[in-house]
């Protein structure tokens, strides 16, 4: 009896061990398999060339949202990267100076450091180069000269000493160059680690089961193969429809010749940055020209254009799920704007 009352519990219990072991070998594979394809946020992205100093964070959080450096005093870096819109404007595409519209949808500015250019057409290389170009661009700042935004910064005395203590041992630290490593400083600083982050890190319990699944709809559809890296994305060019005419899809009025407008060469005809997905769940609407209103319906569509894969409705359900997981808390700095230091610049002529 005693011995049939073993063999009764046994069973069970090992069949359970086996499950449980199981699921933990799946999980284990699951996360190498994703180890070697993505990789969690660093915890500082400063370089040698670029570090991340408090001074420079400091500043560059003043000037990212100081707006009375553009053309028309109405213009920052976060007209298009808002806080309460995780970086973005929400708008299809972008308004800069003087009501001027951008062909494109600005991307988030969480993160942006990690890419390895700037930009849908990838014209800026890093985030400084960014920041100091957009001091002129016609559609962002509108300057029409670097001597004439650095005018107007030098005209709001707060700012003499804050690059002072930024930049030390330079005679005139109040330069373009500066600008951009200032602000290219704190934009390093932007960064969102989320429960894929923990997942990848070894916290079996950062992704639900639901992202889970996602994650290896996402790998075995191919998504991966061009969201890859930390970025999950922002690691390559790729030409938009390789499978299908994108604007057919989408229904897009314009059709944007991509990274050719600024090479001029054929093979870069419709090339644009893949898109890095994190907090992409939060920052509607989608594609380089914000075509597109919702994520499922996204996902549906690179699948087709890019992949020539024809969704079902629970697979969307699923990438969708584990996108959900890339979503990270905006960092503490960048929610509220800060105090800035007062003082008025001449008024933009009326035209």
């Amino acid at each position: 009896m005693g011995h049939a009352g073993r063999v009764l519990w046994s069973g069970p219990l090992v069949m359970l061990f086996a499950v449980v072991t199981l699921a933990e070998a799946a999980d284990t594979n699951l996360r190498a398999q994703a180890s070697a394809l993505f990789a969690s946020l660093p915890r500082d992205l400063g370089t040698a060339e670029n570090p991340v100093t408090p001074e420079r964070v400091h500043l560059g959080r003043l000037l990212f949202f100081d707006p009375r450096i553009s053309a028309d005093g109405a213009v920052s870096c976060a007209r298009c990267h808002q806080p309460a819109l995780y970086g973005t404007d929400a708008l299809p595409t972008s308004i800069g100076a003087e009501h001027r519209t951008h062909p494109r949808h600005a991307q988030t500015v969480f993160n942006a450091a990690v890419q390895f250019v700037q930009h849908w057409r990838g014209d800026r290389t890093s985030v400084e180069d960014l920041s100091v170009k957009s001091l002129i661009a016609p559609l962002a700042y509108g300057n029409p000269s670097f001597a004439s935004a650095m005018a107007k910064l030098k005209a709001i005395p707060g700012y003499a000493p804050l690059f002072a203590a930024a930049f030390p041992r330079e005679e005139d630290p109040i330069t373009p160059d500066n600008w951009g490593k200032a602000i290219g400083s704190y934009m390093r600083t932007l960064l969102t680690p989320a429960p894929f982050d923990a997942f990848l890190q070894g916290d079996d319990r950062a992704l639900t089961t639901a992202s889970q699944t996602g994650l290896r709809t996402f790998i075995r559809t191919g998504c991966a193969t061009c969201h890859n890296g930390v970025g999950v994305g922002g690691t390559m060019y790729q030409k938009f429809g390789l499978m299908e005419d994108y604007w057919r899809a989408t229904g897009s009025p314009i059709v944007d010749k991509g990274r050719f407008d600024v090479t001029q060469d054929p093979a870069d005809l419709h090339v644009f940055k893949v898109a890095s997905l994190r907090n992409v769940a939060m920052t509607p609407p989608y594609f380089h020209d914000g075509s597109v209103a919702t994520l499922p319906e996204a996902v549906r569509i690179m699948a087709r254009v890019q992949l020539g894969r024809t969704l079902t409705a629970g697979e969307v359900t699923e990438i969708v799920a584990f996108l959900e997981s890339l979503t990270g808390p905006s960092p503490a700095d960048f929610v509220t704007a800060p105090i800035l230091p007062p003082g008025a610049v001449a008024s933009p002529p009326t035209r």
